[in-house]
């Protein structure tokens, strides 16, 4: 995750919509499938913009997909977004593409057959025809795309990159409160209001061996004129709720400013979780990464595309 101002570009995401327009069907189109999917380094998985019911596992976690030599890159993670794999993510299986027809094999999950339709010039739709649902897909060469809004958009998935966050800094000032005497915490996969643990252990060796006081509810939540800092608020039942504003200092240190005592914490986090492996025997069963699957806040709508014949 780098620094870097926001680049306005990710504004029109909002703003494109779901016509259908295939241009690659034109014959007067010299373009192949191909050549399409190699013009963007990056296609950014718009999440919000998904029509129909079904998930398609692998596009559902991505936060972007790029399509190499005949292999697919994926940024899983937002830990080292920006710099894993030199911004492209990490492999996760390879593809074939003909016709109008995109097929990737994904190193676990198998094989996958899509319908291309290409949106505008920076957009494809991915239809899925097995569970009727289509993804859409924004191209971006690397040197223009902003990966510091896609980690602060998404910091809940942050978050849940850790088995546990541990307490390991307290500043002198602020005032006495309860939430002193919280020393881990972990933010279970979901949305931006979802569920978080926190345990009062001290110095705990193993982070699978810490006992877990308390079960509630979390939220993030912007904070306005402020792109890089956000609201996290922890459901506590001691208390109608417990606010703070969180700071990513880096990839494995956030900052937590509890607004009621002016009390400042940092918590480290531990147990990085790689979202690639659906069974990883180094992390607990509750943080597997075949949890996370990015949310669609949208509604879910009845796609209209019918299958192509094949």
């Amino acid at each position: 995750m780098r620094r870097i101002k926001l680049l306005s570009i990710f504004t029109l995401l909002t703003l494109l919509s779901s016509c259908y327009v295939d241009n690659l069907d034109d014959d007067n189109n010299a373009i192949s499938l191909n050549e399409l999917l190699r013009s963007y380094e990056l296609w950014y998985v718009d999440i919000n913009q998904t029509v129909g019911n079904g998930q398609t596992p692998f596009l559902q976690k991505a936060f972007t997909i790029s399509f190499r030599n005949s292999i697919v890159y994926a940024n899983n993670n937002l830990v080292g977004i920006g710099s894993e794999g030199n911004g492209y993510g990490i492999s996760i299986g390879v593809f074939d593409a003909y016709e109008m027809v995109l097929d990737v094999n994904h190193d676990l999950d198998g094989l996958y057959s899509f319908d291309v339709y290409q949106i505008d010039a920076n957009t494809i739709e991915l239809y899925n025809p097995y569970n009727d649902t289509s993804y859409f897909l924004h191209g971006y060469q690397r040197h223009n795309f902003d990966y510091d809004f896609v980690f602060y958009d998404n910091i809940h998935y942050f978050l849940q990159e850790y088995v546990a966050w541990e307490k390991t800094y307290t500043s002198d000032t602020g005032a006495i409160n309860a939430f002193d005497n919280e020393n881990y915490l972990q933010f279970l996969a979901g949305g931006t209001n979802s569920t978080f643990r926190s345990s009062q252990d001290v110095n705990t060796g193993n982070i699978h061996n810490i006992y877990w006081d308390y079960t509630g509810i979390y939220a993030v939540n912007d904070i306005n004129g402020n792109n890089y800092l956000k609201n996290l608020t922890l459901d506590y039942n001691y208390s109608d709720n417990e606010s703070f504003e969180l700071n990513v200092i880096n990839d494995e240190l956030i900052e937590l400013y509890h607004l009621s005592s002016g009390t400042l914490y940092q918590f480290t986090g531990r147990g990085y979780i790689q979202y690639f492996m659906n069974d990883d025997a180094t992390i607990d069963s509750s943080k597997n990464s075949g949890d996370k699957l990015r949310i669609q806040d949208s509604k879910k709508t009845e796609n209209p595309r019918t299958p192509r014949a094949r």
